[in-house]
């Protein structure tokens, strides 16, 4: 790539897994994931494109819960992957009963299954069925309007630091999230037009204002917003009405995460903050071995076409 080239935002982006990342390019994704030999494996595949997708799909609003939907399912199923190839096993290894049972691609299907039903109901009943509960026990003393569901939304924010802090505290999660800050600085890079070497990858932050963990704080700080148009008494009600709204507020985020993303000015700057200080809990500083995954994982899903990637 030149050096010269002009920064730009790319709408590149990736995910990090066990041992590895994934990016998600405008028509191909790529997965590269360290085996247990320090050998990379590297697997890509074709993305549905823009003109193969049903009109409605483009929508605003809709597109986001769309493309929320594919990340989730794409997620779960590469995470599955890189656990295989990070911790493969040998042929000859000893096959439990249900793998005996059902072969060992039925469980590890069913297995993926289970997770990601898991993946989504454990976020959906701790980030808003428990703050809508919590918040309940407050009904006799401030009633049921705005200042209630402000003060559930910020019991939902307290309850998602306090999971982040805790998670990243764990060992194991240490080193995803240095993948983590692998994929942000190869991102930074590209971005800036700089050759993609570990050197000038490592020079730059490893947090990054279109992230995940960015859009999960709009997707809180919108929740409020939209729950608090609606009062209702019944606790049980409330719960309904507030899964039932969940992709309306996704949608919603989407789209301002998209705005945001796409404009650098003192507004936006203000509204990425919380987002740029919560990525010090999700990203790690990542060494030279990380850095060269995410480089091959980003190279792999760079259109040929200059700047048909571009934001």
């Amino acid at each position: 790539m030149d050096k010269n080239q002009t920064c730009f935002r790319t709408v590149i982006g990736g995910q990090a897994l066990i041992e590895g990342i994934m990016m998600r390019g405008p028509d191909k994704s790529a997965t590269v994931v360290r085996k247990p030999d320090k050998t990379m494996v590297t697997t890509t595949r074709p993305l549905r494109s823009g003109k193969d997708k049903p009109a409605i799909l483009k929508w605003p609003f809709i597109r986001g819960v769309y493309n929320f939907a594919g990340a989730m399912k794409d997620g779960v199923k590469e995470l599955f992957y890189s656990a295989d190839v990070a911790f493969e096993e040998p042929d000859d290894a000893p096959q439990g009963f249900w793998e005996k049972k059902l072969g060992k691609k039925r469980v590890d299907d069913i297995a993926m299954g289970i997770s990601g039903i898991l993946g989504i109901a454990i976020p959906v009943v701790l980030f808003f069925i428990l703050p809508t509960l919590l918040a309940g026990f407050l009904d006799d003393s401030i009633g049921t309007g705005v200042l209630r569901n402000l003060i559930e939304g910020l019991i939902r924010i307290i309850i998602f630091i306090i999971f982040m802090f805790s998670v990243s505290r764990t060992k194991d999660i240490q080193r995803t999230f240095e993948y983590h800050g692998a994929e942000h600085k190869s991102i930074h890079c590209y971005e800036s037009g700089k050759e993609l070497t570990v050197e000038n990858v490592q020079s730059f932050p490893k947090e990054h204002p279109r992230c995940g963990t960015s859009f999960l704080l709009v997707v809180m700080v919108i929740s409020i917003l939209v729950f608090s148009f609606i009062e209702v008494s019944s606790p049980l009600w409330r719960v309904v009405i507030r899964l039932a709204l969940l992709p309306v507020v996704v949608g919603i985020s989407y789209e301002c995460n998209r705005w945001i993303g796409r404009h650098d000015n003192a507004f936006t700057r203000i509204v990425r903050a919380p987002g740029l200080l919560m990525q010090h809990l999700t990203t790690r500083e990542p060494d030279d071995s990380m850095v060269e995954v995410a480089i091959t994982a980003l190279k792999a899903v760079i259109p040929e076409e200059e700047g048909s990637d571009k934001w």
